[in-house]
């Protein structure tokens, strides 16, 4: 069988907290700024915004399964965006028939040790960064995406290796079904006859000799898809707590003033749609590629493949929620404090008829 190269691209999406004070890491980690690669294809308009940090890093416990020849050393690189986030890009160039690509590839289903090996090479970066970060908090979350990257390749050579780059997609060793075979094949773009991009879950296929970009496009999906999680979760969990004090209920043997507990609660829920809406509007807005140009047409295909949509969708039908639960509990407030007047006024009056009573 043939032997190609070719080089693996892991991508691995972490959240430290809130927000990343950009001009504060670039003096402690001695970053560059990560501005977007680009071709005479792509118009000044696609840009980060603002752009995030960039810096090599050692990829020192990130090993490939066996059966692939490495052909040189592997890098690694580090970016950090401001909306909180890390994504840790490692590039291993390797040697083997597309059966050994494959086979080694979908050993890789489990991400488990793999992202452990990950978290332990930015862990140090990590700590020299916290005085950089405004709400640290180091997600247990992660996303983990990789990139097969060949050489250039023929008009007609995704047709003919249709069945390969399925497995290869869905990180299956065995045959699979046409129906898959197609489902696992159906997104893909080529800009010239002799480069292919084919994008799943899991996984994506890139036969380009020059995909810098592409391949930063890719990596800011899959960050994306990991802020719209932590997103959704926060809501998850912030909207539970918020129902609780919505129904009343308050912990055995604490006694709290009921105006006081309204006040906490519509702080609390106030506080998080803001927050939910400024790290949602920056994740969503860092990089905006809309239009026909190339790169917004391999954007849209990942975000198909990642349903960062469905996601949106969520995220704001749960801010629309946090929206209402605001209004219901400054409505409650009010009443509480009508009723807490009303009793006031029902006590003084007593209390005069009493008073005058007690003269006579």
């Amino acid at each position: 069988m043939q032997t190609v190269s070719a080089t693996i691209h892991l991508a691995f999406a972490f959240d430290v907290g809130y927000e990343i004070d950009l001009d504060g890491a670039r003096a402690l980690l001695s970053a560059e700024d990560g501005t977007l690669p680009r071709r005479k294809r792509t118009p000044e308009s696609i840009r980060y915004r603002p752009a995030p940090l960039r810096l090599a890093v050692d990829p020192a416990g990130i090993t490939l399964p066996r059966g692939l020849e490495s052909v040189a050393s592997p890098r690694a690189e580090l970016s950090l965006f401001d909306f909180g986030a890390l994504s840790l890009m490692v590039h291993v160039p390797v040697c083997g028939t597309l059966e050994e690509i494959s086979s080694a590839v979908s050993e890789l289903a489990d991400p488990t040790e793999i992202t452990e090996a990950a978290r332990a090479i930015v862990a140090p970066w990590i700590r020299r960064l916290v005085p950089a970060i405004i709400g640290y908090e180091w997600s247990a979350l992660s996303e983990e995406y990789i990139v097969v990257q060949l050489g250039e390749v023929g008009p007609n050579w995704l047709h003919e290796h249709a069945s390969w780059v399925a497995g290869l997609l869905r990180l299956e060793p065995g045959a699979l079904s046409p129906e898959e075979v197609a489902e696992a094949t159906r997104l893909s773009i080529s800009y010239a006859p002799n480069d292919l991009v084919v994008l799943d879950w899991a996984a994506a296929l890139v036969a380009d000799r020059d995909c810098a970009d592409t391949l930063q496009v890719i990596e800011f999906a899959n960050v994306q898809l990991l802020e719209f999680r932590h997103i959704d979760d926060r809501l998850d969990d912030r909207l539970e707590a918020a129902y609780r004090l919505i129904r009343r209920d308050r912990p055995r043997g604490k006694l709290r003033l009921p105006w006081r507990t309204h006040e906490e609660a519509v702080r609390n829920v106030r506080e998080l749609e803001i927050e939910a809406t400024s790290l949602f509007e920056r994740a969503d807005n860092a990089l905006k590629l809309i239009g026909d140009q190339y790169l917004s047409r391999v954007y849209a295909l990942v975000s198909t493949r990642f349903h960062l949509g469905e996601w949106q969708q969520s995220i704001r039908r749960k801010l629309d929620t946090v929206g209402d639960v605001y209004d219901l509990l400054v409505q409650q407030a009010g009443g509480t404090r009508m009723e807490v007047l009303e009793i006031i006024v029902v006590v003084l009056i007593a209390l005069e008829i009493v008073l005058a009573v007690v003269r006579h």
